[in-house]
């Protein structure tokens, strides 16, 4: 995948015509800031002399493990195959096992490492063991990831019939007041529309539940979701068993771990600010004014390739999708302007392929699965250095 920022230069004047090798194959005008090569760089350097000093390191190298391997049962192992889960991730090495044994869990892993599989698995057969209504919460930032965890939990559970909900804002509470009355097996919900129907659903709670997962809690956090997340925590049983997972270990999620689970195991396989394998990164300083300019010859330089453009606000996500969509490029908007469903339809929009390039917010920029992401262009530079790496 190729990485791409756009940032705009602060009180200077336009940058020197300067050629500079962006993409690797064309080279743009502008001052070049950084380009590092996913091959070297500091890690090799520091490996180079490691090997100097002590010699060179012998690697241990692990045979691929099955679920089986992990204590996954039977009939979930069959459907994993099914689904073309063939060998399981680190984090799912990692947590899987730990979260069979009944404990709590706290994952450390990047988006799109199969955290979902990693807490999906375990309740499932503990379902399997103990059959009950309302017997898992799985608490998500954002409505487009809450419906992917939905499709997945009953993807992996279709053997045994498990039955989900997704309750999320945007969409008729009456509706979803009819769905909680036939009392699935697991809640996907974003935190300020559960509290709703805590509060305002007749006949509704949570005091049976079995297991909470917090997926993203970074980003939970980060949305101001505190209150809701205090306020869940109220209402739930202590005699539970909690998976907090999330991309970065910040103060706050450090605070919800005190107050939220008991005796953790920690499961991590990424570092503070890693970002995925094999990722190409680059970053093009030019002016404010030419933005549009340089996108729209990037588009055309690397035609045929599947985009996704993250913009700061729904104005200028809308504004780009419909410049692009009149320079004849097949481009779909996603932010939080919209309403759900034509939320849901660009989403699917892009996921099918019948669009080439997505322009979002961050309500697209973590969790999201979509495998045929090839180029990620940060159009706005990201507020927060930890969000805008998607799929």
């Amino acid at each position: 995948m190729l990485c791409v920022r756009l940032a705009v230069p602060r009180d200077r004047s336009p940058p020197h015509e300067t050629g500079c090798d962006v993409i690797g194959r064309r080279r743009f005008l502008g001052n070049y800031m950084s380009r590092r090569s996913p091959r070297c760089g500091s890690k090799v350097k520091r490996k180079m002399a490691a090997d100097a000093e002590h010699g060179p390191l012998e690697e241990a190298v692990e045979e691929p493990r099955s679920f089986k391997d992990l204590g996954v049962t039977d009939v979930l192992c069959e459907t994993c195959d099914q689904l073309g889960w063939k060998t399981p991730t680190k984090i799912q090495v990692e947590a899987i096992p730990v979260a069979l044994q009944g404990r709590d869990i706290i994952g450390l892993a990047e988006t799109g490492s199969g955290k979902t599989g990693a807490f999906a698995l375990p309740i499932l057969q503990t379902l399997l063991e103990t059959p009950q209504r309302f017997f898992a919460l799985v608490l998500t930032p954002t409505r487009e990831l809450a419906f992917q965890i939905s499709e997945q939990f009953e993807a992996l559970g279709s053997s045994i019939g498990v039955q989900s909900a997704v309750i999320v804002g945007g969409i008729d509470m009456m509706s979803q007041a009819l769905t909680l009355a036939k009392k699935p097996h697991v809640i996907i919900a974003t935190p300020g529309r559960l509290i709703d129907h805590l509060e305002n659903t007749k006949g509704f709670n949570l005091r049976a539940l079995k297991y909470l997962v917090m997926d993203e809690a970074d980003r939970i956090l980060n949305m101001d979701f505190e209150t809701e997340v205090d306020k869940i925590l109220k209402v739930i049983p202590r005699d539970r068993k909690t998976f907090l997972f999330s991309a970065t270990m910040t103060k706050k999620v450090q605070k919800l771990q005190r107050a939220a689970l008991k005796d953790p195991v920690k499961c991590a396989v990424s570092s503070k600010y890693q970002t995925v394998e094999k990722l190409q990164q680059h970053y093009i300083f030019i002016p404010s004014k030419f933005k549009d300019s340089y996108l729209v010859y990037i588009l055309n330089e690397l035609a045929g390739n599947s985009f996704m453009i993250f913009c700061s606000t729904c104005n200028n996500t809308q504004r780009t999708a419909l410049l692009l969509r009149n320079l004849g490029f097949t481009a779909i908007p996603l932010h939080g302007q919209m309403s759900q469903n034509k939320r849901l339809g660009s989403l699917n929009k892009f996921k099918a392929k019948a669009r080439s390039i997505l322009l979002a917010t961050d309500v697209a920029s973590r969790g999201l699965d979509i495998p045929h992401v090839d180029v990620v262009i940060n159009f706005d530079i990201p507020t927060h250095s930890k969000v805008r790496y998607s799929s």
